[in-house]
């Protein structure tokens, strides 16, 4: 039997009695929808994924893209399936009703790509990254470009990309190269290449449609002399697709994520690549983030979706899997047991659920700050913008993170047997490490929180944090299982707030470079903290629920729960005395050491 890659009572628990998605169905944008509409839209996802896109999973994985005359070949069902993603309205889901779309909330979208990509990444990735780029396009662009793409776009026919990284300017968008020129004939003719582009270029679609970054000649220099391109593969030309001067130099093997093809792609080597400006000029990179950001909680979403295909499979593993007796059992004779007895394989596990439902927590946390940003005014959509902004650097780099550590878990379950292309868990393992890489490293994520995010307008964003934390802590006190940890919680908030004014008296007396040395590890405590709060939120649900005579989760379900509350406080938590030692050290070796010394 194949193993489940996802818990369906799990995320209900999440949508329904955590976040009362149904809440938002009483906002105008959202009022065609219901609980029970939301609820079809994730079992569509479901049958979806357990029909068409886990049965390819390991296909996919032993055959990856491949370059042949000048195109990608990628698995022979993403045709089809780019078709169906259209059809079934999986990529135009979020779009407003003028555009085809259904107007579904981004949290309702992210639940369903949770599915899909615990499904199978790969897949996933071409439909997610079109939606992404089509509703760029839908804000930005002209009337004109939105007729000429979008449609094309939401039925799954045209890919929609990001075209953002260089050779010699990775993360560094201040120093990328591409260059853009006024043809007269309103389009840009645009020259440069871009490498790392998720689905830059394949044969499942007839068209690629990438939102390139680009400087029009003359342009300030450093990120404020960017600009906004659509710049397709093929233009149309008297209602034909004609070469529009994009080539495909190479396809990268990647570790993981093999489905999904990985370009490096050269624009105007015969000066007749035409790029159509988006916006206005030198405002690119503005625009650009509203997909990045999208993106970003994307990839976290991603990172916990994959976590979960290999928590599910290792928990099937473990309970199958007998070796050994109980410590002290003393008679070989026994029959050994199930190894999901021992102590330390239970702790494997439970650190593996802790990740995962607690990261979905999260994800989902920021979709609601994201729908509700989206659909207000005055205050609360300040509120709600400046909680998804300081939340964003953490919704992404946590569950990347952690995802690594709890996939590795997982694989451990296995013994040697995980070590095999004979199992799923190396697979698993192999497929989560881009996410510590892609829309942002870490490193950049630790340094935006630090640097940007906690001093945003006056540290008004993390006040409100506190706020929002603050009122589960008390709700949590209710409550005789749950008070100790609230306590905790609460004394940490404190260590955080402390850690977070000596960093800032680090930058007054040592400068900007001290101050953010240690930026991922500040990151890791906040990731921490926060997750520690998606926990009460759901401890205390669950004894809510225990509390009223709950009839629609099993006793197992929410005891599962508590257990799991439990070790992420008894052993996660426990792990930020280290990270607030060495942010209050006054030893910054990093800093000190010269690069050219570490040998």
């Amino acid at each position: 039997m194949t193993p489940k890659f996802y818990s369906k009572e799990n995320l209900h628990f999440l949508l329904h009695e955590v976040f009362n998605v149904e809440e938002l169905c009483k906002r105008e944008e959202f009022k065609e929808h219901s609980a029970a509409g939301f609820d079809m839209i994730i079992e569509a996802a479901d049958s979806l994924s357990e029909n068409h896109l886990r049965p390819i999973l390991v296909e996919m994985d032993r055959n990856p893209p491949r370059l042949e005359n000048g195109t990608i070949k990628v698995h022979p069902d993403m045709e089809g399936l780019m078709k169906k993603f259209g059809e079934d309205g999986w990529i135009s889901m979020s779009a407003p009703h003028r555009f085809g779309g259904q107007q579904v909330p981004f949290t309702i979208l992210q639940a369903s790509a949770f599915i899909m990509a615990a499904a199978n990444y790969s897949t996933m990735a071409f439909p997610f990254l079109t939606n992404g780029a089509a509703h760029l396009i839908e804000s930005y662009g002209t009337e004109e470009l939105k007729e000429a793409f979008i449609p094309k776009m939401y039925a799954g026919q045209w890919q929609g990309t990001m075209a953002l990284t260089e050779p010699d300017a990775g993360s560094s968008l201040s120093d990328l190269t591409s260059s853009a020129k006024a043809s007269g004939n309103g389009h840009y003719l645009v020259k440069g290449q871009k490498v790392f582009i998720s689905c830059g270029d394949h044969d499942a679609c007839e068209n690629i449609v990438h939102l390139m970054l680009a400087r029009i000649e003359g342009a300030p220099a450093g990120t404020k002399g960017i600009s906004l391109f659509v710049v397709p593969k093929h233009r149309m030309e008297n209602g034909k697709l004609v070469s529009n001067d994009v080539s495909t130099a190479g396809v990268f093997h990647k570790m993981g994520y093999h489905g999904a093809p990985i370009a490096h792609l050269i624009m105007g080597e015969k000066n007749d690549c035409h790029a159509y400006l988006i916006g206005e000029p030198h405002k690119g990179l503005s625009y650009m983030f509203q997909m990045m950001n999208e993106a970003r909680i994307g990839v976290g979403c991603q990172a916990t979706s994959i976590a979960s295909a290999a928590y599910y499979n290792a928990l099937e593993y473990t309970k199958v899997r007998t070796q050994g007796r109980k410590v002290g059992e003393k008679n070989p004779v026994k029959p050994q047991i199930p190894i999901i007895n021992h102590a330390d394989v239970k702790r494997l596990l439970l650190f593996q659920k802790a990740v995962v439902e607690g990261s979905l927590s999260l994800v989902l946390e920021a979709s609601q700050y994201f729908d509700k940003w989206r659909t207000s005014a005055g205050e609360e959509k300040e509120k709600n913008f400046l909680l998804l902004e300081l939340l964003t650097p953490v919704v992404k780099s946590y569950p990347a993170e952690m995802s690594i550590l709890s996939t590795s878990a997982g694989l451990q379950c296995f013994g040697g047997y995980g070590y095999t292309k004979e199992f799923l868990a190396e697979l698993f393992f192999r497929e989560t490490r881009i996410h510590a890489i892609h829309e942002g490293t870490t490193a950049i994520h630790g340094m935006d929180l630090l640097g940007r995010k906690v001093m945003m307008q006056g540290g008004k964003a993390m006040m409100l944090l506190m706020q929002e934390v603050m009122e589960q802590i008390e709700g949590a006190k209710k409550y005789e299982a749950l008070k100790g940890y609230a306590a905790v919680l609460e004394q940490k908030l404190i260590n955080l707030q402390e850690v977070t004014m000596h960093l800032i008296s680090v930058a007054q007396t040592q400068g900007p470079e001290t101050y953010l040395s240690d930026g991922t590890l500040y990151l890791e405590l906040f990731g921490i903290l926060v997750i520690g709060w998606q926990w009460l939120k759901q401890g205390i649900k669950t004894e809510e629920l225990k509390a009223t005579g709950n009839k629609n989760y099993s006793a197992e379900f929410l005891q599962s729960k508590l257990y799991a509350l439990q070790y992420f406080f008894e052993y996660e938590v426990p792990k930020t005395e280290g990270l607030i030692t060495r942010l209050k050290s006054s030893n910054h070796v990093t800093v000190m050491a010269k690069g050219e010394e570490i040998l």
